[in-house]
């Protein structure tokens, strides 16, 4: 008869022993001090790294840089738009290969994996040759706000929507099909079975992948850097130029906007993701 295991007992119950709980201590302190330095000089008043005195005039003159309020604003009409349409692919994309047999069907699933482990420099250099070598990066210059970002819009959609189409094909796994074949049988059409049944299930991941995809966007830089032309500079492309600045009191604040949006952004998408909220579709 197998012993049985008390709580705190188990192999891989971090709480029950000492190397497990100062492995967990240390790559915390290593992945989450610099972020907390980052913040908390964000406050100070001091433009050299030294402690000063705590102020919030950093954010309000932040708010005020119209360089850094341009960028931001083009970082977040970015986000909304390709967020939006990697949405719309990575939905579609995945029910396709959830509900239809067709030849080539692995091949496909493997290509729609290609953006996820291909390195962010390897594609951001094939978006600038295939940017310069179909004209776009200049035909789009000069176009209004946002249509002007378009070269970054396209790139952020080509690899934030493989995303959002791994999230809600783990989501259609656990559906239940006679949920379908009930709907139909009480005398719903395909499009009403599709809007009433599928759709309010998958809810869940939908927005979880559209979070997750609005945060990739919003932070992304490599991939910016290579497919944004004169005028289109985003936020995180405007902070890197900006690193050299001997006041990073301007930068710490921006940074930490950014961070707090992303955290939010994940915190949301993490939540919806979570079991309490998905439920178990049977």
């Amino acid at each position: 008869m197998a012993k049985q295991l008390k709580p705190g007992q188990g192999p891989l119950d971090y709480s029950s022993r000492w190397w497990m709980k100062a492995t967990f201590i240390l790559v915390s302190a290593f992945l989450y001090i610099p972020i907390a330095t980052l913040i908390a000089f964000s406050f100070n008043s001091s433009k050299y790294s030294v402690w000063k005195s705590f102020t919030l005039e950093n954010y309000v003159n932040a708010w005020h840089n119209d360089v850094i309020f341009f960028a931001l604003s083009n970082s977040l009409a970015i986000a909304f738009i390709s967020t939006l349409f990697s949405t719309i692919f990575g939905v579609t994309t995945a029910i396709a290969l959830w509900r239809f047999r067709f030849p080539a069907r692995v091949g496909f699933e493997i290509f729609l994996g290609m953006p996820i482990v291909v390195p962010e420099i390897c594609m951001g250099v094939a978006m600038a040759l295939f940017f310069s070598q179909t004209g776009l990066m200049l035909a789009v210059r000069d176009l209004v706000w946002p249509l002007n970002l378009s070269n970054i819009i396209i790139a952020h959609i080509a690899f934030s929507f493989p995303f959002v189409a791994v999230v809600v094909r783990a989501r259609l796994v656990g559906f239940n099909r006679q949920l379908e074949e009930a709907s139909k049988d009480l005398g719903a059409t395909e499009w009403q079975t599709f809007w009433n049944v599928i759709i309010p299930f998958l809810m869940p991941s939908i927005v979880a992948g559209g979070l997750l995809a609005f945060t990739l966007s919003l932070d992304d830089f490599v991939i910016t850097f290579f497919s944004s032309g004169p005028g289109s500079t985003t936020f995180p492309v405007k902070i890197y130029s900006m690193v050299k600045n001997p006041d990073p009191r301007q930068i710490n604040a921006a940074s930490t906007v950014l961070i707090i949006i992303t955290v939010l952004a994940t915190v949301l998408a993490t939540k919806f993701q979570s079991p309490g909220k998905s439920g178990t579709g049977h």
